[in-house]
């Protein structure tokens, strides 16, 4: 008991230091290992080889390959490319301008994973508004939440799609069946609710040719046989991605076998793809592993989850919508990837206790969209949000914890009242 109990303080004490920026997040969240480390919850063995309590490597490699991937490229002038070709086909209207950027954002996104669809498309809002004198964080800010709302739409959009997708046996095409019609109504629905959102920021038009003068967007590419090289290679490792299952490789080795082919017909030397690669967020995201891998030793997370079990019993609407809004809700405050990998099995024992399973499961679908969705209600809650402000503050534009998070808790809590309803008509109402 106050082994937990200190487990609990030195984990609530770290996250209110990256809620409030008294210190610089990645200090905060090592010092909350340093402190799990103090009350003999962390060792080598549990921080760095257990997987339930331990940095997820796959994710580690994920980012860090799909980072020498985005380093390279930025290297043709793409990035820059894109901005000009974004400037003027908005007409240099911010709010043309951020539909433009959801739309290109949520066509990605489902592709790819969320995280890698903001690593290849927040430099891009970067430079477009640089070039058009906006501020970046209402751009920046829906590219994280359109994101992490088109989440569900694929087996692989979203990490916790994949964990989940594993243990429950769903497919790609289920997704596509169960979640994509979701996804899409909530992209739609946050294109309106954005015009509300940032009503302050999307007012005055700018004048693109005064802003841009001769710039074309081909003037951009700086090297176009280098970009064709890069640009193939991009393409196969989409496809590996989509095919991970069938190839049996995991994203992170799809990812790390990229970053190996972009590099050898780049041949750019170790300090240029390197150089992108942002080394404080993947240093948070290892420390934030192994501070909610300490809640998941003395048991806090499979505690929360088995008493949900119980509780449930065969009421299986109840419970749905407790997972709904339960995942929601926690997945605000830790990373939805551990949160997910701690709650799964439990989930399946809910399950078990319904006439349901597999793809027709209420249960998991409510699972999926919880943590999915709750990824967009603090800065720290998904990866897609980490990496992007860990851009941004590179870039010399900073968002803050609520810079960020006062924007997504509206967001969240609209987007999983609509998937209540829509789990309500779909597996209850019209089934």
């Amino acid at each position: 008991m106050i082994l937990t109990s200190a487990a609990i303080s030195v984990f609530l004490v770290s996250y209110a230091l990256i809620a409030t920026e008294r210190v610089h997040r990645v200090a905060a969240a090592l010092g909350g290992v340093a402190g799990m480390t103090v009350i003999g919850l962390v060792d080598a063995r549990t921080a760095f080889f257990n997987p339930d309590t331990g940095i997820d490597w796959n994710v580690i490699f994920l980012l860090f390959g799909m980072m020498v991937i985005v380093g390279v490229l930025k290297q043709t002038g793409l990035f820059e490319f894109l901005a000009l070709w974004a400037a003027r086909t908005s007409g240099g209207h911010p709010y043309r301008l951020l539909v433009l950027l959801v739309l290109v954002t949520s066509v990605v996104a489902p592709i790819l994973d969320n995280v890698t669809c903001v690593l290849l498309v927040a430099p891009v809002t970067l430079s477009v508004c640089r070039q058009l004198g906006l501020s970046p964080m209402p751009y920046l800010v829906s590219l994280i939440l359109a994101a992490n709302l088109g989440g569900p739409s694929t087996l692989i959009a979203d990490p916790p799609n994949i964990i989940i997708g594993s243990r429950a046996g769903l497919t790609f095409d289920d997704f596509l069946v169960h979640s994509l019609p979701l996804s899409v109504v909530l992209l739609v629905g946050y294109v309106v609710l954005a015009r509300w959102l940032f009503r302050r920021h999307l007012t005055a038009p700018i004048d693109v040719e005064n802003a841009l003068g001769d710039l074309r967007p081909r003037d951009a590419i700086t090297n176009m046989r280098l970009l064709v090289r890069c640009l193939v290679v991009l393409a196969l490792v989409m496809v590996a991605f989509s095919l991970h299952t069938v190839l049996h490789l995991d994203p992170s080795v799809v990812a790390m076998m990229g970053a190996g082919a972009t590099v050898l017909v780049s041949r750019t030397t170790p300090e240029e793809f390197l150089e992108e690669v942002e080394w404080g967020t993947l240093a948070f995201f290892m420390a934030l592993f192994v501070l909610v891998g300490s809640l998941v030793e003395v048991g806090v997370i499979g505690e929360i989850g088995e008493r949900a079990a119980a509780w449930m019993g065969e009421r299986e609407l109840l419970g749905a919508t407790v997972l709904l809004f339960g995942s929601g809700v926690f997945g605000a405050f830790v990373d939805n990837i551990p949160y997910t990998t701690a709650m799964v099995p439990i989930v399946e024992d809910m399950v078990a206790a319904t006439p349901h399973d597999g793809a027709e499961s209420p249960l998991w679908w409510a699972f999926v969209w919880g943590a999915d969705l709750g990824g967009n209600a603090t800065a720290v809650a998904a990866g897609a949000n980490v990496v992007v402000l860990g851009i941004a503050a590179k870039a010399g534009q900073p968002i803050s914890f609520w810079g960020f998070t006062k924007y997504g808790v509206v967001v969240t809590t609209a987007s999983l009242a609509v998937a209540w309803v829509y789990l309500y008509l779909r597996y209850f109402a019209l089934a």
